[in-house]
């Protein structure tokens, strides 16, 4: 059975910092691509970043490209993502989700395109 658990959600200032984590059970690390997605309050979830184990290719929503970073420790099977430089408008549940396959940027925008979602983690963010 595959499951995502994400972690490292919080409340945190603007201009601030946090890492989230992925950790994944029930894979083989590399058969799948691994996206981040957010829901803010009101709002239709969107995709964050993603990144392809088997080819090692990253890829970022354009509005947020610059300020995270995503990255992959195969030996733990976690997917992280790095947030720098915080605003309220990052305040939203980021969500880890998992496509068996490799990944091209498509996939952030095709939320239909992955079988497995964790619970989501809560960041918010205040001004």
């Amino acid at each position: 059975e595959v499951k995502l658990v994400e972690s490292g959600g919080g409340l945190v200032q603007a201009g601030g910092s946090l890492r989230l984590s992925c950790v994944a059970s029930g894979v083989t690390f590399d058969d799948y691509a691994y996206g981040w997605f957010r829901q803010a309050p009101g709002k239709e979830r969107e995709g964050v970043a993603l990144i392809s184990p088997s080819d090692r290719n990253m890829y970022y929503a354009d509005s947020l490209k610059g300020r995270f970073t995503i990255s992959g420790d195969k030996a733990k099977k976690t997917v992280y993502l790095q947030m720098n430089s915080l605003k309220p408008e990052d305040t939203a549940v980021y969500y880890c989700a998992a496509h068996i396959g490799s990944g091209s940027y498509y996939l952030i925008h095709a939320q239909y395109e992955y079988g497995y979602w964790g619970q989501g983690t809560q960041v918010t963010v205040s001004s």
